[in-house]
């Protein structure tokens, strides 16, 4: 069904439209207006990113003809086995030598291609009738473009009650990979570091020590990347490749669009070593929260300086001298932050095979694919039982 085509439901119509018909659209600026992650956000990962996503916006109007609500969705070919080690996964490789995709489907996928996912909608008391109505709509849309899953992708813990009528209606909720959190209570990174456990301690004396040693690494905050892009790309690259989950590569367009269209809450940390860049970080900074989006680092040096923790530090130091009160980071990378005393932020995936007859038995084989169940050290932070 190409997008412009309307599926009626008992509240109302939702209409299936492109970004370029939103342009001018009101409800579109005013649906995620009060997200990190705005209207803008998701207009830039549409237009850099270049990874098979189709993406396509669903457009709410009640029974009088109102917009309630615009929702971004998108169609991936996506691998059901990212990330699963083991025994699993290798069985999947074995199939895969005679059947190459298997276990690799269409999905429509709700939510943001490239970070956790909300709903849009300028009211909140409007999220349960959203949620309701897109049970109908997503439904026969995947069908009629042979999607064979729907996805709802990383949405907050937040959303549970506005999305616990899925659960009755054939979606079943899953644990994605969770974000983590630092509440930023302290007037300075001493007074932090002081809380931490004796051993965390002494092992992070120890990964400072070294980079003393060496020619001095200084720290610049920019908004501005367009004249270090091409410095810095490269070491966003060999971090991500070396990433055990990839879902979306991001390009040197997004970045740049990021700085040029979000330029009030992009903060891009660079930090260099007798003039070399050796690391960077790009960061949210929204109210008193500052989201550490990705990291970008040296390989020839950054192990050697343990620069991972070096940025870390001077990220959180930056965060408590502005004020912030909360520090985010995104999934993977646990174990670091675990002794860091973080939390975990619980993400969740809402999943549904688009066949009535498969989904039954989708919905029970699809929980062991899940991909918190192969990550042991999440079981080990205090609030796992969140997940």
């Amino acid at each position: 069904m190409p997008p412009g085509n309307a599926i009626p439901f008992p509240q109302g119509v939702a209409k299936v439209v492109t970004l370029a018909e939103l342009q001018n659209c009101d409800a579109w600026r005013q649906a995620l207006q009060n997200k990190c992650q705005d209207h803008r956000y998701y207009e830039i990962v549409e237009d850099t990113l270049e990874c098979g996503f189709e993406h396509h916006y669903f457009l709410l109007e009640d029974a009088s003809g109102n917009v309630r609500a615009i929702q971004p969705v998108f169609f991936v070919r996506q691998n059901l086995v990212e990330g699963v080690p083991g025994k699993i996964r290798s069985i999947v490789d074995v199939v895969r030598k005679i059947l190459p995709r298997f276990l690799t489907m269409r999905v429509l996928m709700v939510g943001c291609a490239a970070g956790a996912g909300d709903l849009g909608v300028s009211d909140k008391n409007d999220e349960t009738w959203m949620a309701k109505t897109l049970e109908t709509g997503l439904l026969k849309y995947a069908q009629q473009n042979k999607a064979s899953l729907i996805v709802f992708k990383d949405f907050y813990a937040q959303y549970r009650p506005a999305l616990a009528p899925l659960c009755s209606s054939g979606y079943v909720r899953m644990a994605s990979m969770p974000m983590t959190r630092l509440l930023l209570r302290y007037d300075n990174w001493d007074e932090y570091f002081r809380t931490l456990s004796k051993a965390t301690r002494k092992d992070l004396r120890r990964k400072f020590r070294k980079t003393e040693r060496v020619p001095k690494i200084e720290m610049q905050v920019v908004t501005d990347i367009a004249p270090l892009i091409a410095e810095i790309y490269p070491l966003y690259l060999a971090v991500h490749e070396r990433s055990p989950l990839k879902f979306e590569t991001l390009t040197k367009e997004y970045f740049l669009a990021i700085a040029q269209r979000m330029h009030e809450h992009a903060r891009f940390f660079i930090w260099r070593q007798s003039g070399k860049i050796v690391a960077f970080s790009f960061c949210l900074v929204c109210g008193d929260k500052i989201y550490d989006e990705c990291i970008g680092l040296d390989y020839s040096v950054a192990l050697g300086l343990h620069l991972y923790f070096y940025t870390l530090r001077d990220i959180i130091s930056w965060a408590l001298q502005q004020g912030l009160k909360y520090y985010y980071s995104n999934p993977l990378n646990y174990e670091p932050k675990l002794h860091l005393d973080c939390e975990l932020v619980p993400l969740d995936l809402y999943v549904r095979h688009t066949s009535a007859l498969l989904n039954p038995i989708f919905r029970r084989v699809v929980k062991y694919l899940g991909p918190t169940r192969h990550d042991p050290v999440l079981r080990k932070f205090p609030n796992a039982d969140q997940l």
